[in-house]
């Protein structure tokens, strides 16, 4: 399951979600518009040619009926102009007759069109009455429609020949492939000009909602850092008063107890939501180094050892290659720290966690490994939303406060990343963390530098600022 991306590409989404659906839309109405005007003009400029053929085949099949076979078998000009009813200037027709057996009659002619007299449409004609088709006359004359009629004997019982007409839809044809290529290019530049305009309506759609966005995630931001001090002062005060505790009775200890419990919570709340706001609003200093992923890792574990003793949970590391990346080693280990806490926090008594790192497909892969219980595939899509937790109960004994998967999302997409999560209920969970490598030349000569390593374990730094992180 791949955690989605949040915060600020949000409108970036919709943006494109917002064109692609007016695209779509201007799109099916462009080709709707042009399949009714193509077959329209279609039906326009070739159904008069189609009648005209029709209705001369059978003019001259009642010549031959009334036995003039002569005037049947040829047209007014042959192998000219003949004049068609109802329109205007002439058109490019030939008559033929053949006898039952497909054999050409008198009328035929060496300069005939190649393919007028070809294929078996004379015997389709014999057996069905008439038949039509389109064939191809050649670079001199083009597409020609032809139309075949049986003529009967003078009992009716059999077949006496095949009148067949060809008129030329040549110039035809080369209207509708010129409108079908102004179709398509006019459809093509009025798409572009869609998704240009698309995107310009959709900033102007948006941008109330920016505003309205921004303005959250600065309230959200000045909220909860006005919040830690008063929580820091409140918490201060209370383990001021239980240095006391013998002096206090039972029940007003278990009170302050309580009180350092849940300012503990609430401040860790607080800097989540101040971390996710400047992480939104790209207001987060970040820093750009050259990173040994492998060493951070190390680091990592490190930190967490001493409370994975006390859950009686192994912490295993397994380094391959040597995986380099370029970002902020504060916020990396952060992530980091969130996915072995959580890795903690779910695990068995008596399990393990496995860090690892390698890379994978010119990526840098960092994975945590547990064996705790798992995560039921329903709740896979909403894993890394705010404040969502599997199990609310076991999350809130633990410590859980629903934002940390959120923060170590935003983490990886600032540094160009990907946070996937896999996991199988009662037999645990793979976070796995994916960051491009830095492999240049310039980068890689920075490896060994001192500021560099230093760079690298940034235990000091990091010790600033709160982590409070959980699933």
């Amino acid at each position: 399951m791949l955690v989605e991306e949040a915060g600020a590409s949000l409108f970036r989404g919709l943006r494109t979600r917002l064109t692609l659906w007016y695209c779509g839309v201007l799109g099916a109405a462009l080709i709707l518009f042009g399949v009714a005007l193509y077959f329209g003009a279609n039906y326009f400029l070739l159904q008069p040619l189609e009648d005209s053929a029709q209705q001369h085949a059978r003019m001259h099949a009642e010549q031959w009926l009334a036995g003039h076979l002569d005037r049947a078998c040829a047209s007014s000009m042959p192998g000219n102009p003949f004049p068609a009813p109802g329109k205007e200037g002439p058109v490019m027709e030939w008559v033929l007759c053949f006898d039952a057996q497909g054999h050409p009659l008198i009328g035929s002619d060496d300069q005939l069109p190649p393919g007028l007299i070809s294929g078996s449409l004379v015997q389709q004609a014999v057996q069905q009455g008439n038949a039509s088709d389109i064939v191809d006359g050649g670079h001199s004359f083009g597409a020609i429609y032809r139309y075949a009629v049986a003529v009967p004997s003078s009992d009716g019982s059999a077949v006496s020949g095949v009148v067949l007409v060809g008129e030329s839809i040549q110039a035809q044809e080369n209207a509708l492939s010129l409108l079908l290529i102004l179709l398509l290019c006019l459809g093509a530049l009025s798409l572009l000009g869609a998704g240009v305009g698309g995107l310009f309506l959709a900033n102007r759609a948006l941008a109330p909602a920016r505003l309205a966005w921004a303005n959250q995630q600065r309230f959200i931001a000045d909220a909860s850092h006005e919040l830690r001090t008063p929580l820091t002062l409140l918490r201060a005060d209370a383990e001021v008063l239980l240095r006391s505790r013998e002096r206090l009775q039972g029940e007003d200890a278990a009170l302050l107890d309580d009180i350092v419990t849940e300012t503990n919570h609430l401040a860790a709340i607080a800097n989540n939501l101040l971390t996710l706001a400047r992480l939104d609003s790209g207001q987060l200093h970040r820093e750009h180094e050259v990173i040994h992923l492998a060493t951070l890792a190390h680091h990592g574990a490190r930190r967490i050892r001493a409370l994975a003793v006390q859950r009686a949970i192994r912490v295993e590391e397994e380094h391959h290659d040597q995986p380099y990346v370029i970002g902020d080693p504060l916020l990396l280990e952060q992530a980091i720290l969130v996915l072995l806490d959580n890795a903690l926090k779910y695990n068995r008594q008596g399990g393990s966690v496995l860090i690892r790192t390698l890379e994978r497909d010119g990526r840098a892969i960092l994975e945590v490994c547990d064996t705790g219980i798992g995560i039921p595939p329903e709740h896979l899509p909403h894993l890394g939303e705010r404040f969502y937790r599997v199990d609310k109960a076991r999350s809130r004994e633990a410590g859980g406060t629903g934002l940390g998967l959120s923060i170590a999302r935003s983490i990886a997409r600032l540094h160009r990343g990907q946070l996937t999560l896999t996991s199988v209920p009662d037999q645990g969970t793979v976070a796995t963390l994916s960051l491009p490598l830095a492999r240049s030349a310039g980068f890689e000569t920075l490896q060994h530098r001192p500021a560099l390593r230093k760079a690298a374990a940034p235990d000091q730094r990091l010790g600033a600022r709160e982590t409070g992180l959980s699933r």
